[in-house]
């Protein structure tokens, strides 16, 4: 499994996550990763920071809740809440529809990889990290400039099914 971010035309981190992702695990993702680039951002002129996310159990039970309040304060970006029943309108969707897509054209073996898990697991990491951080601006812009489209396409929708 894989976690990453983006915001605005600047990708943040990919990192990769061995076995099931449990609030503790969430946390680390968050406190190793996501903060660091919200400093580096903000450092870097990025202003009224949102985080955005859906609403798997490790992302909103208690203890991460609690997590992000004390992280949110320190570190100075909020976090969106997200409606219970809304479709994931969430454009790092389309990023991973991207990123795997792209993987799979790259390297059309990827289906049939040979070796020890550990092997394949290595291959995979590498893979991803390239074609991630070859996501260009133009793309992340235009995922952020469909936004208010991807809003209205739910409004029209009346909560239910969009193209996105």
């Amino acid at each position: 499994m894989i976690w990453e971010c983006f915001a605005g035309t600047k990708l943040g981190p990919i990192a990769f996550i061995e076995g099931t992702v449990n609030t503790d695990v969430y946390i680390a993702l968050l406190r190793d990763n996501l903060v660091m680039f919200i400093d580096t951002i903000i450092a870097d002129g990025t202003t009224n920071v949102v985080f955005q996310q859906d609403n798997a159990s490790p992302h909103i039970s208690k203890k991460t809740r609690a997590w992000f309040d004390t992280a949110m304060s320190e570190h100075g970006f909020v976090w969106m809440e997200w409606p219970p029943n809304s479709p994931d309108m969430n454009p790092i969707e389309n990023l991973w529809a991207w990123l795997k897509t792209e993987l799979h054209r790259r390297y059309p073996d990827t289906k049939t990889l040979h070796g020890s898990p550990d092997a394949i697991k290595r291959t995979l990491r590498e893979r991803l990290m390239e074609v991630w951080w070859d996501i260009g601006e133009r793309m992340l812009r235009q995922l952020i400039e469909s936004m208010p489209h991807r809003v209205q396409a739910l409004l029209d929708a009346k909560g239910w099914y969009t193209g996105y």
